[in-house]
């Protein structure tokens, strides 16, 4: 067990791994410079450490203590004890969850190891948006995939914002980088996948496409606005879409991804 202890100084080097949480490019860099990341709230610090992920420090304000009592018994790592202004001071924003954990990373699996036995992998171009990133994790472990795929240039799934944002579902479904990109697509062909680009031009409905029925199915999704690059359309074996009603032409990707998630399992 480790005994809270009470911090009072801002500035105190025990606390450096939540400092200016809110400065993005920073953090970035930073955390896989560093190997780790946060996870925020009792959910997701429950579902981190459930995941195996080695905990390094924990940040907590004194109403938190009762709620976190059995992680703190469990932990073999310090525990920071803080007046929430001073969690305000340190991480640049109101903890409203009122309890950060500094985790430490995994190595991260190749692409061929992810595809070993799946069937249902979402492949992702150039999603940089924290949030939509999170919750196409969310809705792909709550629908069944079984591995996420991403391009070089997609934002980092283990990201402050993006594991809030998918309750810690990126604990959950493994992901690798597919590197270089596209060229890596072959891989993911090679390994008996068939690869679905979701369009909304010059795409068959997924009703008539029937994907359900495919034994492998790779299901690809390009960032808000641009949806996916030409080179990465070329790539795909199909072009598919979901049929819209009042004249829409698209959706948010994240609520994309759910219907594409559900329908490829489901039909």
């Amino acid at each position: 067990m480790s005994e809270p202890l009470t911090v009072t100084d801002a500035a105190d080097p025990r606390l450096s791994d939540y400092t200016d949480l809110t400065d993005v490019e920073l953090r970035r860099r930073r955390e896989p410079a560093e190997g780790l990341f946060i996870a925020e709230g009792e959910k997701v610090i429950r579902r981190a450490l459930a995941a195996g992920y080695r905990m390094r420090s924990m940040l907590l304000t004194a109403k938190w203590l009762g709620v976190m009592a059995d992680v703190i018994e469990g932990a073999d790592a310090p525990v920071h004890l803080v007046e929430p202004a001073l969690a305000e001071r340190v991480t640049g924003y109101h903890v409203h969850r009122g309890a950060l954990a500094s985790m430490e990373r995994k190595p991260l699996p190749t692409a061929p190891e992810v595809l070993a036995g799946a069937r249902r992998v979402a492949v992702l171009e150039g999603l940089v948006d924290h949030t939509n990133l999170g919750a196409i994790f969310r809705s792909a472990a709550a629908l069944g995939m079984d591995a996420v795929l991403l391009s070089p240039d997609c934002a980092d799934p283990l990201y402050r914002r993006a594991v809030k944002t998918s309750m810690g579902a990126v604990f959950s479904v493994p992901y690798a980088r597919l590197d270089p990109w596209p060229d890596a697509l072959g891989a993911v062909r090679e390994a008996g996948f068939e690869l679905l680009a979701l369009t909304p031009s010059g795409a068959e409905d997924f009703t008539a496409a029937r994907p359900q029925l495919l034994p492998k199915a790779a299901l690809m999704l390009g960032a808000e606005g641009d949806g996916l690059t030409p080179k990465a359309l070329a790539a795909a074996d199909q072009r598919v879409r979901i049929p819209m009603a009042h004249g829409i032409d698209s959706l948010n990707v994240g609520a994309a991804a759910a219907i594409a998630f559900y329908a490829v399992n489901h039909g």
